[in-house]
């Protein structure tokens, strides 16, 4: 069952709940979204949202506490997203939950989050003894942030993407690190960085970065943005192939990082934590 955003307990008191409680979870359908977008029927790229949980604790069946990062992988042609502030009172329900391993904290949540997205999700949890091993990293690319250009809008503009269809085909990739977007519910500003792949006629570098900048004063959930942006690209600059990776900072001990793409041999992303997450 997906609902409207509006429904969800973003923007409203909710009680801390400590007891184990799968209901708090709140699905949203991606569909009407991609309505907005234009996009229906087989969608127009494949990919993956990575989710990356910092405060998730249970109890042992001894009552001692247990710690761990959990990452959950989300297909993009799941039926739905769940609203992060729900995610973190559905996590925090477990804080004072027995449980007989981490196993048995797997299964729940492998469960529980494959029913709330509506698709079979991935679980892997990070405990102590292995956080020496978690690497940090970069997105590679040409810094667009190096342009000093003068920015008049602060809404995306698809108008301001164009390619030199007269020149040959390029292969690079593009970075920037100033990517803000606002929640759709709350206006709480979400700060990202976004990597974008391509294959075809060279993108002009300042339009892109313009239009990226434009998302400051944009209020969309994180995938949202993300297949905004690549629909734009996609229609306006006609790539070859295209991808397009944002990893956004963390709210509330969760970081969201959508990865859409067109293109089969387009290598699935690092999940690498950046220097500002």
């Amino acid at each position: 069952m997906s609902n409207s955003p509006e429904a969800s307990p973003l923007g409203k008191p909710a009680p801390y709940q400590t007891s184990y409680d799968h209901s708090l979870i709140f699905p949203i359908s991606r569909q009407t979204k991609r309505d907005e977008l234009g996009i229906s029927g087989t969608l127009p790229f494949f990919g993956i949202d990575i989710w990356n949980a910092y405060e998730v604790s249970w109890l042992n069946m001894r009552g001692k506490p247990q710690i761990a990062i959990l990452t959950i992988t989300v297909p993009a042609d799941s039926p739905n997203i769940i609203e992060s502030k729900s995610l973190k009172l559905y996590l925090n329900s477990f804080n004072q939950t027995r449980l007989g391993g981490n196993e048995a904290m797997l299964e729940l949540l492998r469960g529980d989050l494959s029913a709330g997205f509506g698709s079979p999700v991935h679980i892997s949890l990070s405990t102590p003894d292995t956080f020496g091993t978690l690497a940090m990293g970069q997105l590679d690319g040409m810094l667009l942030d190096r342009l000093d250009i003068e920015i008049e809008s602060y809404s995306p503009d698809a108008t301001l993407l164009r390619s030199m269809q007269d020149q040959g085909p390029v292969e690079e990739s593009l970075v920037s690190h100033l990517l803000k977007s606002n929640c759709l519910v709350t206006g709480q500003p979400d700060w990202g960085s976004v990597q974008i792949q391509y294959v075809g006629a060279p993108i002009d570098q300042e339009g892109l970065l313009r239009y990226l900048i434009g998302f400051r004063e944009h209020n969309e959930f994180h995938e949202q943005c993300v297949e905004r942006i690549f629909m734009d690209l996609l229609r306006q600059c006609k790539p070859q192939k295209l991808a397009v990776y944002a990893r956004y900072t963390r709210r509330g001990g969760l970081d969201i990082n959508p990865w859409r793409s067109n293109f089969s041999t387009g290598k699935r992303p690092s999940n690498a934590r950046l220097a500002r997450q």
